[in-house]
């Protein structure tokens, strides 16, 4: 776990207020660098940690982390949403038989001919998601 010194720190650069849950949940996601978690996955990690906190305050609690740009939430299965520690612009793999998400390095991957964006709009970032699966061997 990150200190608490840190987590608070980190919350209050973001605007928001250092509450007893948001702080143990902070800890827990920030402590390891980057990584991709589900609500129910940080849930039971945080049950296993003794925080006391129910799954709707885990899930609140990451979509403020993701509005003030403290994480980024990333859609693989229609309602199923990873948030990833690692803000910056970069792509995943999904591996669909663990249901991991993993980073792939951006030099990897080139983006060409994308469309002209409507009248008064422009593009925020472009999102890439390549599925896995295991090779018959």
């Amino acid at each position: 776990m990150a200190p608490a010194g840190t987590a608070a720190k980190l919350l209050r650069s973001a605007g928001l207020r250092p509450t007893r849950q948001r702080l143990a949940l902070a800890r827990l996601l920030f402590a390891e660098g980057d990584r991709h978690v589900t609500a129910e996955h940080l849930h039971e990690e945080a049950v296993a940690s003794k925080v006391p906190v129910s799954l709707a305050t885990v899930y609140n609690t990451l979509h403020q982390f993701t509005e003030v740009g403290l994480l980024r939430a990333v859609a693989v299965e229609g309602a199923k949403t990873y948030f990833d520690t690692n803000t910056s612009n970069h792509f995943h793999f999904f591996c669909e038989e663990s249901a991991n998400l993993l980073d792939i390095d951006t030099s990897s991957i080139r983006i060409e001919g994308l469309p002209e964006a409507p009248d008064g709009k422009v593009i925020s970032r472009v999102d890439v998601l390549v599925r896995l699966v295991d090779k018959d061997v």
